[in-house]
């Protein structure tokens, strides 16, 4: 773990400092800070099993490969069990990808599950190993069901699963959203570089 979470840091220093002008990002900022509070929003689980630690090895809007994303990326090894972050019917599986690399022209192999959730929001989760995915389209899953295994295929440095959640805006286009997490820090909006722990329900 310790060269994974190196080589990140690296990439981090090498790659572009830009970042999103996306309006979220500040509100995002402030609400992982504490500086503002969210007690609207749907509380996701960790999208792992209960009992289990990851790192978050890059947040929302990161400046790598995050910048204009309102994405999470959880260090995995291969094989470990994916599970929902919330309960919803599966409306999409990808899961015949073999390859995966740091050329973006492995992005069309990434393998994935998306999820569709009662209020028409979505949350995806991506670079499933090959035949990773544990559920069919139109399967209904609950919260913390196991769902898939995680990976390395598609546009990535090393096995981890990426996780994204979004929604209609007010114009009719999806975008993006961060989302609280329950964890065993309590409710956060997960910052990177943090371990955190599924403590389940």
């Amino acid at each position: 773990m310790r060269f994974y979470f190196t080589l990140f840091i690296g990439i981090l220093l090498l790659g572009s400092c830009a970042v999103s002008n996306n309006p979220q990002r500040k509100e995002i900022k402030l609400l992982q800070k504490g500086i503002i509070k969210d007690d609207t929003s749907f509380i996701y689980q960790l999208p792992y099993e209960a009992g289990k630690t990851h790192l978050l090895v890059q947040g929302y809007f990161s400046r790598y490969t995050h910048k204009n994303r309102a994405a999470l990326d959880f260090k995995m090894k291969k094989g470990t069990k994916i599970c929902a972050a919330r309960a919803g019917v599966v409306i999409r599986v990808k899961e015949d990808g073999k390859k995966g690399g740091s050329n973006v022209k492995y992005r069309p192999d990434g393998n994935l599950i998306v999820i569709q959730h009662d209020d028409n929001s979505r949350s995806g989760y991506w670079h499933l190993r090959y035949n990773g995915a544990l559920v069919n389209v139109g399967d209904t899953v609950k919260a913390g069901q196991v769902i898939g295994l995680s990976g390395r295929t598609g546009y990535t440095y090393f096995p981890h699963l990426h996780f994204i959640v979004w929604k209609f805006d007010k114009k009719g286009q999806w975008t993006q959203i961060g989302t609280r997490f329950q964890t065993n820090k309590g409710i956060r909006y997960l910052r990177p570089f943090r371990f955190y722990r599924n403590n389940g329900q």
